[in-house]
């Protein structure tokens, strides 16, 4: 039997390839190893830092991009998943094991922004994503109560796995999405105009109509996993040139063309849990699998992760 490794990219479309998905590093880097299970990276420019959680641990991990060296951000961070950031730069986090959604405040207070839905506990949310509007947008799972391993083993109130918005003006949480077997990452087109949002139980990538509102359409089906038990759709990027690029778990990251089809993938040693662009030119791919932080630097550019518009924290520490 070879023990070749497989070679980085696999060509599934030729848009791939001409697209220049493939113009970039051959391999990846590993930047740590040594998590139980990593999750939710985030690149903060004004940092040059990665953040990213290692919920079994119940710790956020910091990676330092000038100096290479990795250190511990937050320790009992409530089993922290997912990760953003605001407007204004803000670290926006999912918490597992706390049921809640918070925001860092620039002194390091923590101001909880959700944990609760009509009176009712969350879940355990998981992912988040921030409108150009400043509502906040996060799946809630049950992963974080499901067992004591990623947070603390309880039953739902809410009895089911939902989406939700947070308003940015009254606080107000109202669910906006309920078709869902385990809603995990989500992620607006640039234009905002159409939410993603991959469904990891069923094996799907719904897609939905955003109105002025902020309600949903009823939503269709955007991408269906191959071999659902290896391909468990996670967190979701778009680059600029409108390609989705996707954590699939026991399958790589996956990258979509804007019109569906799956043209290629990158492979990738461990179950890949999530994927976050970062670096000076946003043409680093930061991915977190099982136990360890890796990046490629690509020939395509990320979208930044708090959609379009001015951010002047961001062009600042990007110059």
């Amino acid at each position: 039997m070879s023990s070749e490794r497989p070679a980085l990219y696999e060509v599934f479309d030729d848009r791939f390839r001409t697209g220049r998905c493939m113009n970039g590093d051959d391999g990846l880097e590993v930047l740590y190893t040594g998590c139980r299970w990593a999750e939710g990276p985030l690149y903060v420019p004004a940092w040059r830092q990665v953040i990213w959680s290692d919920i079994p641990n119940d710790r956020m991990l910091r990676w330092d991009e000038e100096t290479g060296a990795v250190g511990v951000f937050r320790r009992s961070a409530g089993h922290t998943n997912g990760n953003t950031l605001d407007r204004e730069g803000r670290l926006i986090t999912c918490e597992q094991g706390n049921r809640r959604v918070t925001r860092t405040e620039h002194d390091g207070t923590i101001t909880v922004l959700a944990d609760r839905w009509q009176g009712k506990r969350l879940n355990s949310p998981n992912d988040a994503t921030v409108k150009s509007d400043g509502s906040i947008w996060f799946s809630d799972p049950d992963f974080g109560i499901t067992s004591d391993y990623e947070g603390y083993r309880a039953q739902s109130e809410i009895g089911a796995n939902n989406v939700y918005r947070v308003d940015p003006g009254t606080g107000e949480v109202r669910l906006v999405a309920d078709c869902f077997g385990a809603p995990n990452g989500l992620v607006f087109s640039a234009d905002e105009r159409r939410l993603f949002v991959s469904d990891t139980r069923a094996g799907l990538i719904r897609v939905f109509d955003v109105r002025d509102d902020g309600t949903l359409s009823d939503g269709e089906v955007f991408a269906a996993a191959a071999a659902r038990e290896a391909a468990r759709f996670d967190n979701l990027r778009f680059d600029d040139g409108g390609r989705l690029w996707v954590a699939a778990m026991g399958d790589g990251v996956h990258c979509y063309d804007p019109d569906g089809t799956l043209i290629g993938r990158l492979n990738v040693p461990e179950a890949v849990a999530n994927i976050s662009w970062g670096g000076a030119k946003r043409n680093r791919l930061f991915i977190t699998a099982e136990t360890s932080l890796y990046s490629v630097v690509m020939g395509v550019t990320g979208t930044h992760p708090t959609g379009p518009g001015r951010r002047p924290w961001l062009d600042a520490a990007s110059r």
